[in-house]
């Protein structure tokens, strides 16, 4: 009977473990480093590695002391909805480099959508690591 009882109390008491919080209130958009980040014990689910967290930009604004769980981030944004950008096309050795207007946001290695603003067409383009866009059509 007493491991009944030693049981049922395990199952009452929340559980408590270590998990990442916002050190400071991060408005939507930040780019999350280090000092942004404290361990705090929690009962609510949330990141307890900081580097599943550290580059990473918040889609949402993160209050201070609220614990940060891997739904509210995502890869950083390089290139903004409506951003004039380098459109590169690229076939063989022929090489084509024009502006494009975004029409969407887009972080490294997405394909997104933009307009030529030469053509006023539109083409599908990969965002590259430094910005800029490498049409798919």
């Amino acid at each position: 009977m007493r491991w009944l009882a030693v049981f049922m109390l395990m199952l009452a008491a929340p559980s408590q473990a270590s998990v990442l919080a916002a050190a400071r209130t991060l408005p939507a958009g930040t780019i999350i480093a280090a000092a942004d980040l404290r361990a705090v014990d929690s009962n609510r689910p949330g990141i307890t590695d900081p580097s599943q967290a550290i580059g990473l930009q918040t889609r949402i604004t993160i209050y201070e002391g609220r614990p940060i769980q891997s739904n509210l981030l995502q890869p950083p944004r390089l290139v903004q909805r409506n951003q004039i950008v380098r459109l590169t096309f690229a076939r063989g050795a022929l090489r084509i480099v024009t502006s494009a207007r975004s029409l969407s946001d887009g972080a490294s290695g997405e394909v997104i959508r933009v307009m030529n603003l030469d053509s006023r067409s539109s083409v599908d383009a990969v965002v590259q690591d430094d910005g800029s866009l490498l049409a798919l059509n």
